[in-house]
């Protein structure tokens, strides 16, 4: 019954490998980025740009605490590594996969940098939030998967090998 967290970079396909690993392996999927559009009733980017980073953080941190299902694979943003408190209440109850992508192909797939609801800092480039954000994914992934070149079925064959 345990949960399968993906984090990641924006792009590197948490959601999209997410929803194809919940039905290989039998389990529910949540992508907390709906569950905050839902909980806010605006898009990740109306929030931003209409309440600003902070305000984005603290509803994100909110929602990832207040999630207690079982037996789900579970997309998080790509900030969700930010909250320590969160990401240990997800591995106690599951384990954490990293979907390691590199800088190159997040700026390959990334093309709608201002509307899909990354919290860049102002002056903040996507190298720098990279940079950021990596040793993070690292100190918490129970599980790295390299997603660079590798179609979504790769990926969940991946995935479903490293947990078995």
């Amino acid at each position: 019954m345990q949960n399968i967290i993906l984090v990641g970079m924006p792009s590197c396909g948490k959601s999209t490998v997410g929803v194809v690993l919940a039905k290989t392996l039998n389990k529910g999927f949540v992508d907390t980025d709906l569950l905050i559009q839902q909980r806010e009733k605006r898009t990740l980017q109306e929030i931003i740009d209409s309440r600003g980073n902070g305000y984005f953080h603290r509803v994100e941190e909110s929602v990832l605490l207040d999630f207690k299902g079982a037996d789900y694979v579970v997309a998080t943003g790509g900030s969700a590594i930010y909250f320590d408190k969160a990401m240990n209440c997800f591995k106690e109850n599951g384990i954490v996969v990293y979907l390691q992508v590199t800088l190159d192909t997040v700026l390959e797939r990334l093309s709608n940098i201002k509307t899909r609801g990354v919290t860049l800092e102002k002056g903040q480039t996507l190298a720098d939030l990279y940079q950021q954000r990596v040793p993070l994914y690292e100190k918490y992934a129970d599980v790295t998967i390299c997603c660079d070149e590798c179609t979504v079925e790769d990926v969940v064959e991946k995935i479903a090998a490293a947990l078995n």
